[in-house]
């Protein structure tokens, strides 16, 4: 780890369920996964127990509740509450937006900042077909009430796939642009099962970013260390400005500067998507003595260790249980 690295404080995302409305096609089977039971879930004490031990030995800079779908989680803006009075610098949440324009207000109420919203297509045969049951219209609601409600700035995430939605990326960049959101594209990874389909669905970031080119002008924008997106400040004929951001994990990865960890929704530590494994760390998170804290802060420090060198992708659980 470089001097960068271990003076930068940690992002943390937590996944807080894995059941999800949507059976996206490169996230999971038609069939869906095998869902957790309640007693496998992390409770909201434990999740709070780790922000804390976080915050205490090595600096939070934000957290991202993420699932599944988070919103499906019973409680969901309690634990928002309980995270905001953790003083967290940023905390956001990632939704595929089904839920959320009957919850948006609530969330921003309860101490949410913002969130981002996958939306991988913006024509509703295409959105159907992706998401195997989602409902364009009940996303778009609710962007819109995230953004009535100040849940800003938003983001869109567009995962980019080749035959299926790369027709789409200039129509969601104009899209976004013109409800100020942020849209940012993502290289597909093969993790799950889109490993099988890597080969003919993956579309580079240089391939975005050339068909951006045609039409939009496009200003690089300076990053953020740590930040695993580039960004471009992106105006179009008329004149509309907004920003494009390109998420390039396959094509090329930003391991040097990361200091993300993710929190599986059962207290598995992941450090890095790109390797399978990852401690348990339910048991410690169970019982708040000074033995187990220190026994937690060795582990966390375990897996920051390792991180920073570039790893191929060798994971085979689907993102669903993961977190997003």
């Amino acid at each position: 780890m470089n001097e960068s690295q271990k003076h930068t404080p940690v992002y943390l995302r937590i996944s807080i369920t894995d059941r999800c409305q949507h059976r996206c096609i490169y996230c999971m089977g038609p069939e869906g996964v095998a869902k957790f039971t309640h007693q496998d879930i992390l409770s909201f004490a434990e999740i709070i127990r780790f922000v804390q031990v976080l915050k205490g030995h090595f600096g939070i800079s934000s957290v991202r509740i993420t699932g599944g779908e988070p919103l499906v989680r019973r409680g969901v803006v309690e634990l928002v509450k309980m995270l905001a009075a953790q003083g967290l610098s940023e905390l956001t949440l990632t939704t595929n937006g089904q839920s959320l324009a009957a919850m948006a207000g609530e969330l921003k109420q309860a101490g949410l900042n913002r969130v981002n919203i996958s939306l991988d297509s913006i024509n509703p045969d295409t959105y159907r077909r992706l998401t195997r049951s989602g409902e364009l219209e009940a996303a778009l609601a609710g962007l819109a009430a995230a953004l009535d409600s100040g849940l800003t700035p938003l983001k869109l995430n567009t995962v980019v796939l080749k035959g299926i939605n790369s027709d789409e990326v200039v129509d969601i960049a104009r899209f976004g642009i013109e409800r100020r959101c942020e849209v940012r594209f993502l290289e597909l990874m093969p993790i799950g099962p889109s490993a099988e389909h890597f080969a003919d669905w993956f579309v580079s970031s240089q391939e975005i970013l050339a068909e951006l080119c045609q039409a939009f002008e496009l200003e690089p924008t300076k990053t953020k260390f740590g930040s695993s997106s580039r960004k471009y400040l992106a105006q179009d004929s008329q004149g509309r400005q907004g920003i494009i951001g390109l998420i390039s994990s396959s094509s090329s990865p930003f391991c040097r500067q990361c200091r993300r960890l993710r929190l599986t929704s059962t207290g598995k530590l992941i450090g890095c998507l790109a390797r399978p494994e990852g401690p348990n760390i339910r048991p410690l998170l169970q019982d708040p003595g000074k033995a187990n804290e220190l026994s937690l802060v060795e582990m966390i420090s375990d897996v920051l260790d390792i991180k920073g060198k570039r790893r191929l992708f060798w994971r085979a659980e689907p993102m669903v249980r993961i977190g997003g």
